[in-house]
């Protein structure tokens, strides 16, 4: 999670204002320039985003899988092992608050007091995770890295990587509107002055701060983050895909992040997503199977964020390039050029990755 450094909310610019070369940054990325009759962007664009979660993935100290516990997730160093590869984006959390110089239960300086730290010879204070069955794991991985602001994000973080910015928020604690004010404006005022023409998307699960940010501001998308049931909550616009939709046509939102099992139990949200002209990615675990994204890819979702970052995005790379009629430089036996194939499903083999994939859900 990167850090926000605490301003005077006095220090905020008009927030409507267009940075340099913002347009640009748009363009190039995935995401729709407009909405409600605003130009959109007509640019040459990706077919298909893929997006690193966390950087180059999230880190899942319970899993086997040393893939998970390769980087530390949310630091400059995974956000740069990502751009190695074929990505469009990085999604990454920031959380903050202004009134008192706070982040969640700590100031700045003691949340970068832990893990490692970039003063050489100076121990941090150890890192755990709390997982949402109580279970506690120091937070321990093969390359380890400094934590770092929004700021440092931006100065350090190769330029060729837009940003998703996700706004984190505590989902118990009730918020103002001041309050939320209050913490976005200040996000804003870091975009502003640091983006210089870097992409840039905001989302949130937080109904009230996808909202707000959108009203702040016209320059960034804003995405809608839900989980479309799969957990229950007391604020019902987070409790299925349809009532996300009528959050982001009220509100002018540029479209929706999804937890993928949503979409795959309810696929006929794709189309009525579609109709409302809204974009929609997907996040979750089941999008680290190649052929749960290429099922997504065929289905007109717009894009994935994904853990397995070099994988997913080669797959994609792959796939693309041969419906764009690209070859490969690869050689067979006899020495000759041979383009990469593009994957082949007959109308059988759909139907059962379609049934195959609600099987995949019910596994931990």
């Amino acid at each position: 999670m990167a850090a926000l450094q605490a301003v005077h909310v006095c220090d905020v610019p008009n927030l409507d204002q267009v940075p340099e070369n913002a347009a640009l940054a748009l363009c190039y990325s995935r995401f729709r320039a407009g909405v409600n009759g605003e130009e959109t962007c007509k640019c040459k664009i990706p077919k298909f985003l893929v997006m690193g979660h966390r950087g180059s993935g999230m880190n899942m100290l319970q899993s086997s899988d040393p893939r998970m516990k390769s980087i530390k997730e949310n630091s400059l160093l995974s956000f740069n092992e990502a751009a190695k590869f074929p990505i469009d984006f990085v999604e990454f959390d920031v959380q903050g608050a202004i009134v008192e110089n706070r982040l969640t239960e700590l100031t700045l300086a003691e949340f970068l007091s832990h893990g490692p730290q970039k003063v050489p010879g100076t121990v941090g204070k150890p890192l755990f995770r709390r997982l949402k069955d109580g279970r506690i794991f120091e937070w321990k991985v093969e390359k380890d890295a400094p934590l770092c602001t929004l700021e440092e994000a931006f100065q350090n973080v190769d330029r060729s990587l837009g940003f998703n910015i996700e706004l984190k928020f505590d989902d118990l604690v009730v918020y103002t509107e001041d309050e939320l004010s209050r913490i976005l404006k200040a996000i804003l005022k870091v975009v502003f002055e640091h983006a210089k023409g870097r992409g840039v998307v905001f989302s949130s699960f937080q109904p009230d701060a996808a909202r707000l940010i959108r009203k702040l501001q016209s320059t960034y998308p804003v995405y809608f983050l839900t989980n479309g049931g799969s957990e229950i909550y007391t604020d019902v616009r987070r409790n299925s895909l349809d009532t996300a939709i009528k959050l982001c046509l009220d509100n002018g939102l540029h479209g929706i992040v999804s937890e993928v099992k949503a979409v795959f139990r309810n696929p006929g949200a794709v189309a009525r997503i579609k109709e409302s002209k809204l974009s929609l990615i997907t996040y979750g675990q089941l999008n680290n199977v190649p052929e749960v994204v290429y099922m997504q890819y065929l289905m007109g979702i717009e894009g994935v964020i994904v853990d397995l970052v070099k994988e997913i995005s080669e797959t994609i790379s792959d796939v693309t390039r041969v419906e764009e009629g690209e070859e490969d430089s690869l050689y067979g036996d006899n020495g000759k050029t041979q383009a990469k194939a593009k994957p082949q499903f007959s109308s059988d083999e759909l139907s059962f990755l379609m049934k195959l994939i609600p099987e995949l859900m019910v596994q931990p």
